[in-house]
């Protein structure tokens, strides 16, 4: 098996030794860089698959850092900084982060999301392996929507899981890994109920992501990219619980909130701006 790549971009040498250390300890060859420009550089001349990136950079700001190797690579990058500012998450998170953690950190803590972020596909067309010479099947863009790799939730919105490809009208909605996970996952949960604590076990795999606002975040990111392409209202918000999501076009008489305790009666997100609450 090739040896995993993790790029430590911190100016502070304390932290940086320590984040080196961890990350050896978990298996990773580690390289490191003082600055934003060297961050860049780095990334460019030999590819990580992860990167752990602070905001407070010297030559260049995290922002840019990520920015700038989002757009050529779709390595995991984790901040770790010690702003805890929620524009800080929430723009992180829009430029292409996959995961936040404040310093001081916990070594066992970093390990554990970045294991949970490598239980999940790294790319949307990342393709197995043959098995005893035998190649695997890939679906081709012109298979119909009832396939059972997709899912349509109305309104021209249609979820690929075996491409990890979403298309609204035909359109490909680009999307990060992460807000693929989320919209996914409350696909495949139509017409539920799924709380904040269930979708952060499911999609970030650990206990250890006690961030609950990590989920609104993108969720909110995941709501503006799908605005862009349609006007047509897919997630509700429950108010104190979590999220659901319709197949748009349904006849609303017919939905079920199901799936644990709560049941929602036709009360959606605009519902609870007017101040409804149970």
């Amino acid at each position: 098996m090739q040896e995993l790549h993790a790029l430590v971009v911190e100016d502070d040498p304390d932290i940086s030794s320590a984040l080196v250390e961890t990350l050896e300890g978990a298996g990773f060859r580690v390289t490191s860089a003082p600055d934003g420009r060297q961050a860049v550089s780095a990334a460019a001349a030999d590819p990580p698959d992860l990167v752990t990136l602070d905001l407070t950079l010297p030559h260049m700001d995290g922002i840019e850092v990520c920015r700038r190797i989002r757009e050529t690579s779709d390595c995991y990058i984790v901040i770790v900084s010690a702003r805890s500012d929620e524009v800080d998450k929430l723009i992180g998170l829009e430029v292409g982060a996959d995961d936040f953690v404040l310093k001081p950190f916990s070594p066992r803590e970093l390990r554990a999301r970045v294991a949970a972020l490598f239980r999940r596909p790294r790319t949307a067309t990342a393709v197995e392996e043959p098995v005893n010479g035998r190649a695997p099947q890939v679906p081709s863009p012109s298979q119909p929507v009832d396939d059972p790799t997709t899912i349509s939730a109305g309104a021209g919105l249609v979820i690929n899981s075996a491409r990890r490809e979403v298309q609204v009208d035909g359109t490909i909605v680009d999307l990060t890994r992460i807000e693929y996970d989320v919209l996914e996952y409350l696909a495949t949960h139509l017409s539920r109920v799924c709380t904040r604590e269930e979708m952060v076990l499911a999609i970030w795999s650990s206990a250890l992501t006690h961030d609950h606002h990590l989920v609104d975040v993108h969720v909110a990111n995941l709501r503006g990219k799908l605005r862009r392409h349609s006007d047509a209202t897919w997630i509700h918000t429950i108010r104190g619980i979590g999220y659901r999501m319709d197949r748009e076009g349904e006849d609303q008489q017919d939905r079920r909130a199901g799936g644990g305790p709560y049941l929602v009666a036709r009360i959606d997100s605009e519902d609870w701006a007017r101040g409804l609450d149970f």
